[in-house]
């Protein structure tokens, strides 16, 4: 064997082994990078990692406390090593605004087993009350507590589980569900394969889902909810304050109204029955236990437009 065939064997077998390290060992090991910054209240944090989680949670007013726990697909510390010299990560300060972020390298051509990246890093982080957020994962859950600050949140393939927003909402996930407690500003929520459950919410809300159910325990403002495979279930609070459009195409919708709320009704479909419980309604189309009803209920007012494909609707006063 002369020495050229030895050297190209030689950078085939070290290739072979970086590529099996991540994958040959089924343990875990985890390191920890702590960081915690000086800010004042109204920033924004930003967070980018690619295949871990992300929580964030109200703390000091004054602080920002970053936790980046890296979780390393191997069981021997020189390995971890190793996998660890591919990792960029930074938590750095710019102004008041706070920014981490995970990227490892591209996954080696050729690479089909286990999973990639080998490391994963998820954050958890605390921040002043009023802080805004930008945060992106490409394989994990997001969870973002009780703040004030316009929140922005998108995953790939996890959970976002929101609390108490007092500010704009716009979070997007590909393949999980979304659940948000309460928001008082804009709540525009999208998932392309999950749930949508809401408390409460006081500002307009823009919901979709192209799988799962949407359910809204009370809304304040103007509402749009669609779904193209499950029910809709919503509980509107007081006078409509603008139009109102929930949709699905494979479910039934269920709204409940207050009594002697006035707004104008444009329920149908078709592959079922409307039914309305304990309205005043000036029919014009269709009727009762029909597949159209619209009409003006108690005087008329903002549209209250309610449609599906496949389902029943109901629509029922408290």
């Amino acid at each position: 064997m002369n020495v050229i065939t030895m050297k190209i064997l030689s950078s085939c077998l070290a290739a072979t082994l970086l590529v099996v390290i991540p994958v040959a060992a089924h343990a875990k090991i985890e390191r920890v990078v702590e960081k915690t910054f000086t800010v004042q209240p109204g920033g924004v944090l930003k967070i980018d990692t690619a295949g871990g989680d992300i929580r964030v949670t109200p703390g000091a007013d004054e602080q920002v406390h970053v936790i980046a726990r890296q979780m390393i697909r191997t069981n021997s510390q020189t390995d971890a090593d190793i996998l660890l010299e591919k990792l960029e990560l930074k938590i750095e300060q710019s102004g008041n605004d706070v920014s981490a972020s995970a990227k490892y390298e591209q996954r080696p051509i050729g690479f089909h087993f286990g999973s990639w990246p080998p490391v994963a890093v998820s954050f958890e982080v605390k921040v002043p009350s009023s802080y805004g957020t930008v945060l992106r994962t490409s394989g994990g859950d997001i969870v973002i507590g009780n703040l004030t600050g316009k929140m922005n949140a998108h995953t790939s393939g996890g959970d976002i589980t929101l609390g108490k927003i007092d500010g704009e909402i716009s979070v997007h996930t590909s393949g999980g569900n979304i659940r948000l407690q309460e928001s008082t500003g804009l709540a525009h929520l999208e998932t392309s394969g999950g749930d949508i459950k809401v408390g409460k919410v006081f500002g307009p809300a823009e919901l979709s889902t192209s799988g799962g159910n949407i359910r809204i325990e009370t809304v304040e403002g103007r509402l749009n909810a669609h779904t193209s495979g499950g029910d809709v279930t919503a509980g509107i609070k007081g006078a409509l304050v603008d139009d109102c459009s929930l949709g699905t195409s494979g479910g039934n919708v269920r709204v409940t109204v207050d009594a002697g709320v006035g707004f104008d009704l444009d329920a149908s479909t078709s592959g079922g029955d409307v039914e309305a419980e304990g309205l005043t309604i000036k029919i014009q189309r269709g009727g009762i236990g029909k597949s159209r009803l619209s009409g003006e209920v108690n005087g008329g007012g903002p549209r209250l437009k309610l449609h599906t494909s496949g389902g029943d609707i109901d629509i029922l006063t408290r």
